[in-house]
């Protein structure tokens, strides 16, 4: 007993005033001995002269006014101006939908809630946003909050109704954007190849991951079926699409895609065409996330949902896809941002995303010579989204204890 209290002892705790402070952090992680407070001294002077030229370009040499100035652009890339405004409503929209889910999900004030409150207000500072948008920011934030206040009346048993929201959004969304078949009127049709920047980025890699997770499942489900033919399909499927790259599948989609439609079919838009391609790849690694997934699990789950008398469909909707999937939440995560940066690649066929609108503001004579400004505001954006996905994967692990079982 007595070595058990000594090493207690030796181990003990500073006191609470030492833990709770900067000075006490700084001592513990940066100055623990003199080894350590000459790596930190060593290592802030190599960051301080890494630094310096970066910040001095930052503040004295760089033209950041190409952003003000291409601002709409680069939001929503040749979408017209005078329909610019269905874009607001899907903002609006938005908002609402993200409250009322989040209310009908959870009825707990939770601060990642705050954050996504606050994201609104915080655009309303940016000092180059012009009145009228910071009006609709208003707007956007006012929706949040209404949907938030309807959702909190959601019974807890019919919390899915947050799913379906979301769902019904999706619809809604490409309709909006869409328009009607007229050329002209608050309602003129805007085809996808005049959607570009942010706008295109995004609804590429949103609907590519909403279409290819449940793809990818299936074809992981197919791949460990009893059915020779299911499963043949299946690998043959995941291994050519895995053995090319993606921009080879982008190039034969715009190509050879409307090839495999029938005779009369409606000419496919090639945002639509470069979409398919990207969910075609996605679904592939997806199935192969999600079959290490399953293999992970133990025989004794299957055999327990046998001895309870579960049939197939039930034990692997109820016990086993649900331990699988919560397993690889990381790898799918870490995949699906990938996919988001790789929606740049659509700006080699023609279709002018972010780095394809970069391109289009860099051959603008007015513009010539801020290569690194415009790359910088993109590669900021590009993180900026990256980084929420990435938070968001790390909520979800710490709220289901993925990394502790």
């Amino acid at each position: 007993m007595a070595p058990a209290v000594r090493a207690s002892m030796r181990k003990a705790l500073p006191p609470p005033s030492e833990r709770s402070t900067v000075l006490g952090w700084l001592q513990k992680n940066l100055f623990d001995g003199w080894a350590n407070s000459i790596l930190t001294v060593v290592a802030l002077g190599l960051i301080l002269a890494l630094l310096r030229p970066l910040f001095n370009w930052a503040l004295n040499t760089a033209r950041w006014d190409v952003i003000p100035a291409n601002i709409n652009l680069i939001m929503r890339g040749q979408y017209p101006a005078e329909q610019a405004g269905r874009l607001w409503i899907v903002l609006i929209l938005l908002g609402f939908v993200v409250g009322f889910a989040w209310a009908a999900n959870s009825k707990r004030i939770q601060g990642e809630l705050l954050v996504v409150f606050a994201i609104p207000l915080l655009l309303m500072l940016v000092p180059f946003f012009e009145g009228g948008t910071r009006i609709n920011l208003l707007l956007m934030e006012v929706a949040a909050l209404a949907g938030y206040g309807i959702g909190r009346f959601v019974p807890e048993k019919r919390s899915n109704l947050g799913i379906w929201a979301l769902l019904i959004y999706a619809v809604a969304l490409f309709v909006i954007l869409r328009g009607g078949s007229g050329e002209t009127g608050a309602w003129a049709g805007v085809p996808t190849n005049l959607w570009g920047g942010l706008l295109l980025s995004l609804l590429l890699a949103v609907f590519g991951i909403a279409i290819s997770f449940p793809l990818g499942v299936l074809l992981a489900l197919g791949r460990q079926s009893k059915l020779p033919a299911i499963r043949m399909v299946s690998v043959l499927y995941i291994e050519f699409i895995r053995g090319v790259p993606l921009i080879s599948l982008l190039f034969m989609a715009q190509v050879m895609l409307q090839l495999f439609l029938p005779d009369g079919f409606p000419t496919i838009d090639r945002a639509l065409r470069a979409l398919a391609a990207v969910t075609l790849f996605s679904a592939a690694y997806t199935a192969e996330n999600v079959r290490g997934g399953l293999q992970s699990i133990p025989r004794g789950q299957y055999e327990a949902a046998d001895a309870m008398g579960l049939s197939t469909l039930q034990s692997m909707t109820f016990i086993i896809l649900p331990q699988a999937l919560r397993a690889v939440i990381p790898v799918l995560v870490g995949q699906f941002i990938g996919l988001f940066k790789d929606t740049s690649l659509v700006a080699l066929v023609g279709l002018f995303d972010l780095l394809g609108i970069a391109r289009t503001i860099l051959s603008n004579p007015n513009w010539l010579g801020t290569h690194q400004e415009v790359y910088a505001f993109i590669g900021l954006l590009y993180w900026i989204f990256s980084y929420m996905m990435s938070y968001t994967s790390r909520r979800i692990e710490a709220s289901l204890a993925v990394a502790n079982r």
